[in-house]
C-alpha cells in the first residue's frame, strides 16, 4: 500500500497516510479540520531485506564454475 504525504493548506501540518491507490484522496486535516492538499513526493525507495544482495548473487553457472577452479586451494 503506497503512502501518501500530506500537507494543511491552515495550520502547515505535513502527515503520511497509508491509503490503496484506489481511495480518495484526504480533503479535511485531522488537526484542525482545514483544507489539504496531497504533496508530491520522492516515490518509494527500494527496500532490501535479508543478509545482503550482491553482483554474484545472480551469476550464471558457467561463471561460477570458472570462478572456483580460479581460486588456489587452501591446502
Amino acid at each position: 500500500m503506497p503512502t501518501y504525504e500530506y500537507e494543511c493548506l491552515k495550520c502547515g501540518q505535513v502527515f503520511d497516510v497509508f491509503q490503496k491507490i484506489t481511495d480518495e484522496p484526504l480533503k479535511r486535516c485531522p488537526k484542525c479540520k482545514g483544507k489539504i492538499q496531497r504533496r508530491i513526493g520522492a516515490g518509494a525507495g527500494i527496500i532490501f531485506k535479508g543478509a545482503g544482495f550482491y553482483a554474484t548473487d545472480y551469476r550464471s553457472d558457467g561463471y561460477k564454475k570458472a570462478a572456483k577452479a580460479e581460486k588456489p586451494s587452501s591446502k
